[in-house]
């Protein structure tokens, strides 16, 4: 499980976290909605260790390890998996490299091994495309490459910044799907996003923050019942 606890981070004297309280239970896909420049980024920043932001004041303990001050390459060998905004592949290598670069041995709740056949199996267009390099594919074929470069570590956390960015519509439906099978497989997610219905499809919870402070938790039901929170905070 992770959880934050007062979470203050700042870009040098920009305040950008006032106090984030979010958990994320093992085995639940919990999503983080807002506006532009409200701190969601800023927050998964904080989380991964990628600095700036920096955290002055506050806790994110991931499986009882404090990850508050440990480098981005000892969180990620805590269990987190990072999908960035902007996907963030290696343009020059293929598929098959870009995968095999970050694999990382390691095994999932159900006892399962991330490996090539298995983020086949799960995103069957790359098998496709593997020895396509980065720059030949698609925006959906480097999101689904970015998602599986993730799970190639093995995480038991995987976050998601923005995986729906520049997406058409059709290929948003795509990328719920495939979510929901990660879903299905009991894996942990951490999802930014600022596509309200993939992020009500796939959600067990949902927070929303506004000017770095969470202003909303709850259901994606509760939610969708709440159409004064949704105008003020999320614009529809």
């Amino acid at each position: 499980m992770l959880v934050a606890q007062n979470v203050h981070s700042y870009y040098g004297g920009a305040h950008v976290l006032q106090g984030i309280d979010l958990e994320v239970p093992d085995g639940k896909l919990i999503a983080i909605l807002g506006r532009n420049g409200v701190g969601k980024t800023s927050f998964i920043r904080s989380l991964a260790g990628m600095a700036p932001p920096v955290v002055r004041q506050g806790s994110m303990r991931y499986n009882n390890t404090e990850l508050v001050g440990l480098p981005a390459h000892r969180i990620a060998q805590a269990g987190l998996g990072l999908v960035p905004q902007g996907r963030h592949i290696f343009r020059s290598l293929t598929v098959v490299e870009n995968l095999t670069v970050a694999a990382r041995h390691g095994t999932q709740h159900n006892g399962k091994h991330w490996d090539l056949d298995r983020v086949w199996t799960v995103f069957p267009r790359l098998t496709e495309r593997k020895q396509n390099r980065g720059n030949q594919l698609s925006g959906g074929e480097q999101q689904m490459l970015a998602i599986g470069r993730a799970l190639m570590t093995n995480p038991s956390l995987l976050v998601m910044d923005e995986p729906s960015e520049g997406l058409a519509p059709l290929l948003v439906q795509q990328l719920r799907d495939q979510i929901l099978v990660l879903k299905q497989e009991g894996l942990s997610m951490l999802l930014v996003e600022q596509q309200l219905g993939l992020a009500l499809a796939v959600a067990d919870d949902v927070y929303i923050l506004d000017r770095g402070m969470v202003v909303y938790h709850g259901s994606p039901i509760d939610l969708e019942a709440n159409p004064l929170i949704m105008h003020r905070y999320l614009g529809v």
